[in-house]
């Protein structure tokens, strides 16, 4: 397996915003990609960046997503791309 830690910034004034369009619009998306096993969001204590943890069947598919989160979200969103990299998983417990 495989997972793509991804990192954006967040409007903190719009924290709210960026959640909804977590469950409302990425979530359904990331559910439907090929190879996605689970994942884990993250928001920092002061509301400004976010991570995320997604795992995948194969590097290929971790490296598809990747790819499609460098796209970044659309204008105006209260999120800004940072980051995406794709890593082996070595252990889960």
């Amino acid at each position: 397996m495989h997972a793509m830690l991804g990192t954006v910034d967040i409007d903190a004034s719009r924290g709210a915003e960026a959640v909804a369009m977590l469950h409302d619009q990425l979530l359904p998306m990331i559910k439907q990609m090929p190879g996605f096993v689970g994942g884990t969001w993250t928001r920092s204590t002061d509301g400004t960046q976010g991570r995320s943890l997604l795992v995948f069947e194969s590097e290929e598919a971790a490296k598809a997503a990747a790819e499609s989160a460098r796209e970044g979200p659309p204008p105006g969103a209260p999120v800004t791309f940072v980051s995406a990299e794709v890593f082996e998983v070595v252990a889960q417990a």
